[in-house]
Formats: C-alpha cells, structure tokens, sequence
C-alpha cells in the first residue's frame, strides 16, 4: 500500500511537472522574436530590426512603405493585445473579447459607428497613404502570425485575435479622438445648460469663471476677475443647509488631465532649439508609446532618420524629431463638439427639421456581440449633424456634431513631417493633420520655434451658443464650414524665444473664438512653466528636464498661508498639531512631505463647503448634475470678500467655514494610523500602474504584470503631474540636429510580455527622472525580416 501511495504521489508530482512545462511553454511562446531571420510576405527588399538593452527599436529599410511593414511586425509581436484593445474600445467590440463587463462601453461607443465611417473613408486616401496602411497591416499579421503562440493574453481570455484590417489604424486614431475629447458625450454642456436653467445667470457664470490669477497665454491678457453678485441677485441665506459629506455633493477637484510642451529658441542655446514634451495620459503596462529609431531612403535616395515615440496600431512617427526640427503636442482642449436640438416632425417621428426643410432620419442596426450571452442589437439614429445620443431638459432629441465624425480629421499627413527641414514648413503642414487638435510645438536645427494648432477641422460657427445645445434648423446658423489652414492660430519665432502650452487657454479675441472653450486647465501649471521658462536665460536639455521634474507646489501656497492664519486666529488646542506640521511650508508635492498633503486636503475641504450649496440647488431640479468645473478664481473670491448671501447658511460666517474644513482635515487624517505626522504625500500618492487584465488576475500575478507600487512625487498645478495611475506617459527634450545630446524616456517598458528583457525596463529612469538617451543604445538583438523566397 506505501508504495502505491508513493507511486500515486509521484505520478501527481510529474502531472503537475508537465503542466506546469506546458504552460510555461505556452506563456514563454508568445514572447517576440528578437534574433535571427524571419521571411515574411509582402516586403520588397530586407529589413532589419535592431534593439538594444531597453528594446529601443531601430528599424532599417530601403523605403518607407517596408519600414511600415516591419513597423507594424514589431508592433504585433511587443503589443498586439494592447492595439486590439484599442481599436475594439472605439469599435464598440470590447464585449466579444472580455464579455458583459464592457457592454455598456460598446453601447456608448457603437453609437459612433467609427468602423463602418472608416472603411468609408479609407477609399477616397491618397494613394501612398493607402499604400501605408496596406503594408503596415500586412506587416501586424505577419507579426502576429510569426509569434509561436498566441499572445498569452489569449490565453488566460481563451480567445483568438482577429488579424488586423486596414481601417484598424483609424480606429487606433478614434481611440485618441474618445480619450482626448471626453469621451465623445459632452457631458459638459449638459451640465452648462442645467447650471443656466437651475441658477441665475450671473451665479452660473460665477461659477464657471476662469482664474485670470492662473492663466499665462501665449497671447492676450488674462479673462476677468469674476464678479460675485450681491443678495439683490442671489442668496444663499434663506435656504436649507447643504448636505453635508465633502466627496458626495461636489466631489474631488477637477482631475485636469495634464500635457506639457515648450520650446527654446537657438538664441537662448548657443545652438539649435529645444523641444521638450511630457504628455500626460493614462498609465498602464506596457506604455502606450513605444519606442523607435526609423530609418529609411526617400524618393531620391536620401537617408532620413527618425527617433522617437510611435503608437502601436499606427505606422507613423507620433512626435520626436527628423535631425532637423523636433516637434511636441498637448491636448488643445478647445471645443470640437456640439449637441445639436433635432425638431422631431409630430406626424412623422422619422423626419427632422433642416434649413433645407424636412430630412429623413436614417436608422443603422448595429450587432454587438457579447462572450458568453446573446448578441445585443443597437438602433442607431443618423442625423446630417451626427447621431442623436441623448434628450435636451425638454425631452427633445439631441444629435453630437463631433469632428471625431469627420472623413476630413482621419490622414496620415503627419508622416509630411518626416522629411520637413524648417520651423515655417511644418506651420504650414500641421492644420492639415488629420488627428484629434493638439497643441503643436516645433523647433528646428537652425534655432526657429513655432506654435499652432493640428487638427484639420476647426469649425466656423455662426448663430448660437457653442457652450449649451442650440437649434440649428435655421438657415446659416451651426457649423457653416472650417478653417483654412491659414485661418489657424500661430506663432512663429516669438521676440523672447520662449514658447509653452499646458492645456490651458493658449490665445484670446478671434483665435480664441476659433479654438472655442472645450474645458481648459487653470492655466497654474502653465505658469509655472513660463516662469522657469522666464528664470533662465541659457538652456541646455537637462535645464528641460529640470522642468519637466518641478513639482513645487506655488498653486497651494496661498493656502498654506490662509490655514495658517485659519489655525492661529482661533488657536485650538486639538488642532496644535495641524498647525505645526504645515506652519513650515516646504513647497513641493515630494514624497515625504506632510505638509503638502494636509494643506492640499484643506483646500479640498473649502472648496467643498464653499460650492456644495450651489450644487445643491441646481441638483434639486436635476440629480444628475455634477459642477462642470472648479473655479479656482470664484472660491477664492468669496473666501477674501466673504459675501454673505454666498455663505452655506450652515455657517454663522465665513470664519466657521474656513475653521470647520480644517477640523475636517484634523479628524480624517489624524485618526489614520501615525496620525497626522505620518500623512505623507507619498503615502496617498503611489504608484498603480498595471496591465489591463491584472484586476481580474490573483493578487500574486497581478503583481508580476504591474509595475512596482512605488511613492511618486508631483500632483495637477504643476509641471510634474502624477497620480498614481496618472501622468507623463513619456518625457523628452531634443535638440534637433544634436540628438546624442537629447533625451527620452516613459514608465512601464516596451513590451508587455512579463517573460521579456524589456518588459519594465527604463521604467526605474522614469520614476526618478533620470535621463535617458534619445538615441538606441549599442545593439543587442537583431532581427531581419527577408521576403519570401530570397536566400538567407
């Protein structure tokens, strides 16, 4: 009997042995192919694919539609799950990869119909873009079809992917357009008009005022300080007390999402200028960008040399530099959609009014497909101004003119960019980029910098308010046509060589009525760009990336001085340890001040008390209503005048208010573990970055797939933005025409396959803000990629 049982032990220990050798073999299969050579289908001569000890990617071809080829073979070995992800999210085809967990996003996002525009627009390409696509997605298959297993996210989702279509890259650009554009719902100027209707119009414009304390354009004055009505107009002081509770009337602080570009002129170098660029998204594994140097001819056989950041599921170059301009983008957040009121027929639902008269609504059956259950099927409903996707307070319908929809916002014009020499040719070539409207900022070998607009698609409007829903039935009212190129916004060569962009208000008068208010930032961490900016008056890359890297706190500082004179007024004893653990002020979101995390969360505390009661009202009348913003400048406002028909009546005056958010911030985080003292930012601020599939995964494996839960410093209003999931998704400054002078570099790695030399790496350089070269380093790995039927 022994030796059975030990048989029987035995044998489990090999079953489990051969298990676990099978998947390992599995899992180690779908590693990509880093050596040796390769023969694919669809290349016209060899191309060869280096990488060095970061997996930096230098791709070597005679020509740039096989360098598109091999692009999209490196993209799919490295990151085909990721661009899958991608362009399912702006398909609404998430729910047949992962199921009913992502049915209400493919709900929302099929609405759109971005697959069925894109194949549309796809045919009337130029004839070398098409040419691009064809070889990039060409290029993805045989990637993904080289690989030895499936991508192991497969695996664990027991799923095939689906080779990649040409309309894919489009969708990969309409992933950008929804994440860049709020989603493409506008929720916002839902929340305007519901803020108008509740509140008299000098409140909501209260409200919604900009800070000209904060704001640094590029060009024209700051907005106007907000005017606080008197209770002839508006009192609080007849009406119940707002609830109480900070986080469930007025939430957190608007999460301004944060992207940094600035530029140097040659004169402030002593050579060519110097682009810097940090854009801020998302974080996750692997990173979004991925690394490349891309070498090729051109036409007439003259090398052109590439490096920088490229997005997997696109063939092109996103931003870096070509030896002779560098050139950077932020979000624009200028105002790219509109709810459109559609006069519905009474005896004909299926008709709308139009200047032109009646029009027929077209109706589009959209299947989505669900793992596990029953397809859903989706009615879709067409308007000549885009899809109707919700109700006015009225009840009447509203259509989204979004320029997401648009033939004209999908090209490949970036790739114009590859081969201009000059700050004035890439002006002129980026308002036709079709892409979602960025900030552009260029600098050039020669030391010119610029600034405009990208975007292909700047509307004109005429006849309404672009900030709420408006009837556009009447004849020359709506979008009546867009931009030309030369209508754009633009800098070129500013006196003080200086330029900066944080999506923030950049222009005023006719470009800023051009551009429109989409949701700007404040506008602090624009200043505190400009003035490092400003301080200096020589610049070399490390003195960007000292930028780059500012994390002191000048937005808070105020707030420190007025919870000090909050505390010392009142001098409570409880609250002794509140003032003298803020009363030194050090200034910086760093990872073990104290300091900044409790005068941070005092601000918090204000602003709550100071606007939950105007919540409160307008969500009388509507529930769903949340602040469309935080207006920096109108808190502050009434905390310096302290009106009082503005006060919560809670509150005998302004004093208590004040006194009781401080008490708030005592009691919550004094009574964590430590107490107050031990309340450091780097303890509320630590990194979460993690692969899309490490939720559903057992904690241990879930920690294998992310990277480590490190402290970070920096917050919003300030240069270095960061979260915990948060914040630069790269960091670069160059010196175009001294790229071994320049630098680059992004969290969580180029792969994300956890078995590879390069899944993580770089990563610890991002999170210290150590310089890394821009150029590869000394080659490692190589592959060639050969066609078939030549020799080896």
């Amino acid at each position: 009997m022994k030796r059975w049982i030990k048989r029987i032990l035995a044998g489990i220990v090999v079953l489990v042995l051969i298990v676990a050798a099978v998947g390992y073999g599995l899992f180690a299969g779908s590693e990509a192919k880093l050596d040796g050579h390769v023969r694919v289908k669809g290349l016209s001569a060899p191309v060869v694919i280096a990488r060095d000890h970061l997996g930096v990617a230098t791709i070597t071809a005679d020509n740039r539609t096989d360098l598109a080829y091999a692009l999209g073979f490196e993209h799919a070995q490295e990151r085909f799950f990721q661009m899958d992800l991608q362009r399912r999210m702006a398909a609404g085809e998430l729910a047949a990869l992962v199921g009913p967990a992502a049915l209400k996003l493919d709900l929302d996002h099929r609405r759109h119909r971005f697959r069925e525009r894109d194949r549309a627009l796809i045919a009337n390409l130029p004839p070398e873009q098409h040419a691009l696509l064809v070889a990039y997605r060409d290029g993805v298959n045989a990637g993904l079809e080289k690989l030895r297993v499936r991508p192991w996210e497969y695996l664990l989702l027991r799923a095939k992917p689906k080779p990649w279509r040409i309309e894919d890259t489009f969708l990969t650009v309409d992933a950008m357009f929804l994440d860049l554009n709020r989603n493409g719902d506008d929720l916002r100027e839902m929340d305007i008009e519901r803020l108008r209707k509740a509140l008299p119009r000098p409140v909501a414009d209260l409200l919604m005022a900009r800070s000209p304390r904060w704001e640094a354009p590029l060009q024209g004055d700051p907005s106007p300080a907000p005017v606080l009505p008197d209770a002839n107009v508006f009192t609080l002081r007849n009406a119940a007390p707002a609830p109480t509770g900070s986080a469930a009337m007025v939430g957190p602080d608007a999460a301004f999402p944060g992207s940094n570009n600035f530029a140097v002129a040659g004169s402030l170098t002593g050579s060519g200028a110097i682009v810097a660029n940090d854009m801020h998204l998302s974080l996750r594994v692997p990173n979004i960008w991925f690394r490349a140097q891309l070498r090729y001819k051109n036409d007439v056989g003259a090398p052109v040399v590439l490096n920088g950041l490229t997005l997997p599921g696109t063939p092109m170059l996103i931003d870096g530099s070509n030896g002779h301009i560098a050139w950077a983008f932020t979000n624009s957040y200028g105002d790219w959609q509109d709810w459109v009121r559609v006069d519905l027929d009474p005896k004909n639902p299926n008709r709308y009014r139009t200047p032109d008269g009646w029009a027929t609504i077209q109706d589009h059956q959209e299947t989505i497909q669900v793992k596990g259950e029953t397809a859903r099927t989706l009615t879709v409903r067409e308007t000549r101004w885009g899809p109707i996707m919700g109700k006015d307070l009225d009840g009447t319908p509203l259509a989204l003119s979004w320029i997401a929809h648009l033939p004209r916002t999908h090209n490949l014009n970036l790739l114009k960019l590859e081969q201009i020499d000059t700050v004035h040719e890439a002006l002129l070539v980026a308002p036709t980029i079709g892409m979602p409207p960025q900030n552009f900022v260029v600098g050039d070998a020669a030391g010119h910098i610029g600034w405009t607009v990208t975007g292909n698609a700047l509307p004109l409007r005429s006849g309404f308010d672009p900030l709420v829903p408006a009837d556009w039935s009447v004849q020359g009212t709506g979008w009546i046509g867009f931009a030309s190129p030369l209508q754009f916004p633009r800098i070129e060569d500013p006196v003080d060589g200086r330029l900066w962009t944080a999506n923030n208000r950049t222009t005023s008068g006719d470009w800023l009525a051009l551009l429109g208010d989409g949701g700007f930032d404040r506008g602090a961490r624009a200043q505190q760009i400009r003035d490092d900016l400003n301080a200096r008056n020589r610049f070399t890359t490390e003195s960007m990336l000292a930028i780059q890297l500012d994390d002191r706190a000048v937005f808070l500082t105020r707030w420190q001085q007025l919870l000090q004179d909050v505390l010392q007024r009142h001098d409570e004893v409880h609250l002794d340890a509140l003032q003298q653990l803020t009363a030194h002020w050090q200034g910086r979101a760093s990872i073990g001040s104290v300091d900044y995390r409790l005068v941070r969360a005092f601000r918090e505390q204000v602003v709550e008390r100071v606007l939950a009661p105007f919540v409160a009202r307008v969500r009388k009348k509507y529930p769903d209503f949340k602040l469309p913003m935080h207006s920096e400048a109108t808190v502050w406002a009434m905390i310096q005048q302290r009106p009082m028909n503005l006060l919560d009546p809670r509150y005998a005056d302004w004093d208590a208010l004040l006194l009781d958010a401080a008490q708030a911030v005592n009691q919550d985080l004094g009574s964590r573990p430590g107490g107050l003292a031990a309340q450091t930012w780097g303890a509320r601020n630590t990194a979460a970055i993690q692969h899309p599939l490490a939720r559903v995964l057992p904690s241990f494996l879930a920690r294998r797939l992310s990277m480590p839960a490190q402290p970070l410093p920096g917050d919003h209003d300030m240069p270095r933005v960061q979260t915990p999931d948060f914040g630069a998704s790269e960091r670069f400054g160059i010196m175009p025409g001294h790229e071994a002078r320049s630098y680059l570099h992004m969290p969580g790695g180029q792969s994300d396959h956890p078995l590879s030399p390069f899944f993580g790496a770089g990563h610890e350089a991002w999170v210290h803000g150590r310089p890394t070269p821009l150029l590869p380093g000394p080659v490692e790995y190589s592959l060639t990629l050969e066609p078939a039927g030549s020799g080896s």
